[in-house]
């Protein structure tokens, strides 16, 4: 079935509340272990009908946000969530205390407790309330944000086609880019102050009326971490500083040569290379076309998923206005689809968030096929090595892609890569700055923000760009709008995905063999489990983010060199 003829209906709370009174009279006259399975399979039914209309609806209203119908279907759901979350941490509770605990076990993976732990500990119904703001706030900044546009040579576009230009050759191109992202977002200051103002307050009062002390730690819970805390993560950043800062920072100095500049402006800092940038030779079709050849020739059966998805035109790449501006995979449980979102804008990121989205799509593949639906294909930080190792794995079949400027691609894929690690633990770090002084002024933020671009990139220079240079750059990071604490899986996987990068290079097939088990075992196990049955290092494990950093910026010097 295509996509677009995927029939949407409203799953309402009186449907879930009624399904769910039916899970709890099955629980309470349970006589054994059977009893509470087939309790869980309605469960399971009653979260994928839900689920399946509140993906449908959020995806319509993303390819849209000016449509009336589904913005209507994001504020039930924005204000009906919280109810069904209600619903799920009952249920969570009442499997925790089955007299059958034991027993199942031997039937569900004992993983899928730990997640009903953690929904125990992310929701109570005395913030229903509070959630439905929330919910409401995070739905009002994506809608702002998709509605946004800037003025550029003589055009008006949307943030996700001008952010493109960044990556021109020209850099007189590049410097005007800057320039009208800085005056774009200065004139809404207010406002992007004020919907992160109001998220702050929410988030720090629904913690405290659930008895945290702050709202990280209700964060870490509502993202399910049950394989590492935040004195893991903060270890990690304080890794990244001392291990990769400095090698990226060399990096950047040698970057400036080329380029013949004294330092590396905003307008500068993602172009790795000199000349001509490494954009995609080919059209949309031809990309597509591209990637069918490269998927059929990496393994049959990703070969074929990437055709059922073309097929049912489970993809939507064209940019335009009031369509949300980022990019993501999601998917229709019901009809076991997954659909992958994205804003192509002539730039290497098409092939990147291409391939990258793909990776997700093809977890979402194995995990209908083979996994168990509570542990859905794993934690984010699992998630986002499937998309990021993906990208690597492409690097083989780029030809296509780029022409002549196939290696400058990987150049500059692979230094991106590399220095977005410093930039991730930065939005993190941000973050747990930000809840623990709530009541911080948005000066104050932004304080915090410039301090930590000192801290983290202290090779990037805001010259001219006087807003930006304030320290906003945050305001247009979604992810710190939308789903707090997210941001340092992406540093996490990125670690994992460089390592496999390194691995395909001495023994390609191995490796993605080894990927495709990883992809396959999704949330079965946990994220050390899952790193060290590929044979991989730890990103938490002592010096191996010098080791890997030092081999990735050896293996940009040899690329480098061969230009």
């Amino acid at each position: 079935m295509k996509v677009r003829d995927i029939p949407y209906r409203r799953y309402t709370i009186q449907e879930g509340r009624a399904a769910y009174a039916e899970v709890e009279r099955l629980l309470d006259g349970a006589k054994n272990v059977e009893d509470v399975l087939a309790a869980r399979r309605l469960y399971q039914q009653m979260t994928d009908d839900f689920d399946t209309a509140a993906s449908l609806a959020y995806n319509r209203f993303s390819l849209d946000t000016r449509d009336e119908f589904y913005r209507a279907e994001m504020e039930y759901y924005d204000e009906n969530t919280p109810y069904f979350e209600d619903i799920h941490t009952r249920y969570a509770a009442r499997m925790l205390a089955s007299p059958f605990r034991d027993e199942l076990k031997k039937y569900v993976n004992p993983r899928v407790f730990s997640l009903y732990d953690a929904s125990r500990r992310a929701f109570d119904e005395r913030v229903t309330e509070d959630v439905q703001k929330e919910n409401a706030e995070v739905t009002a900044y994506s809608r702002f944000m998709s509605d946004l546009l800037f003025d550029f040579d003589g055009q008006k576009m949307p943030l996700s086609v001008l952010s493109g230009k960044l990556n021109h050759s020209d850099p007189a191109v590049r410097r005007a880019a800057a320039e009208a992202i800085d005056r774009g977002l200065a004139v809404h200051a207010d406002e992007l102050d004020g919907f992160y103002d109001r998220l702050v307050a929410l988030r720090d009062a629904i913690a405290r009326k659930m008895g945290y002390a702050s709202f990280t730690e209700l964060g870490y819970w509502r993202m399910d971490r049950i394989d590492y805390d935040a004195s893991m993560v903060a270890s990690f950043r304080e890794n990244v500083l001392r291990d990769v800062v400095p090698v990226v920072t060399r990096v950047k100095k040698e970057v400036a040569k080329r380029l013949g500049v004294p330092t590396i402006t905003y307008a500068d800092n993602s172009v790795y290379t000199e000349g001509e940038a490494p954009d995609p030779i080919l059209d949309k079709a031809g990309m597509f076309a591209a990637a069918q050849t490269m998927y059929d020739d990496l393994d049959p059966e990703v070969g074929a998923f990437m055709r059922t998805m073309q097929q049912n035109e489970a993809f939507d790449v064209d940019a335009r206005e009031g369509k949300w501006g980022g990019g993501y995979c999601t998917s229709f449980r019901n009809y076991r689809q997954p659909f992958i979102l994205a804003n192509f804008n002539g730039t290497a990121s098409d092939v990147d968030v291409l391939t990258h989205e793909f990776g997700h799509a093809l977890a979402d593949y194995f995990h209908y096929k083979e996994g168990d639906l509570e542990l859905d294909v794993g934690g984010m930080e699992t998630a986002e090595c499937h998309s990021m190792s993906m990208e690597f794995f492409a690097w083989k079949y780029m030809e296509p892609f780029f022409g002549a400027n196939t290696a400058k691609y990987r150049v500059e894929h692979l230094l991106a890569s590399l220095s977005f690690i410093p930039y991730g633990v930065m939005v993190d770090e941000f973050q747990h700055l930000v809840y623990a002084s709530p009541a911080a002024t948005p000066d104050e933020r932004c304080a915090m923000w410039r301090g930590l671009e000192a801290k983290y990139r202290p090779w990037l220079d805001y010259t001219g760009l006087p807003y930006l240079g304030r320290g906003t750059r945050w305001q247009f990071q979604s992810h710190i709008f939308e789903s707090p604490f997210y941001y340092i899986d992406y540093c996490l996987a990125q670690t994992v995905a460089l390592s496999f990068l390194i691995e395909s290079l001495d023994d390609y097939q191995g490796a993605f063999a080894r990927y495709l088990t990883f992809v396959r075992t999704g949330g079965q196990k946990s994220f050390a489990d899952l790193v060290k049955a590929a044979g991989l290092p730890s990103p938490f494990e002592p010096g191996a983010l010098k080791r890997l950093a030092d081999r990735v910026a050896e293996l940009a010097d040899r690329m480098i060199a061969e230009l």
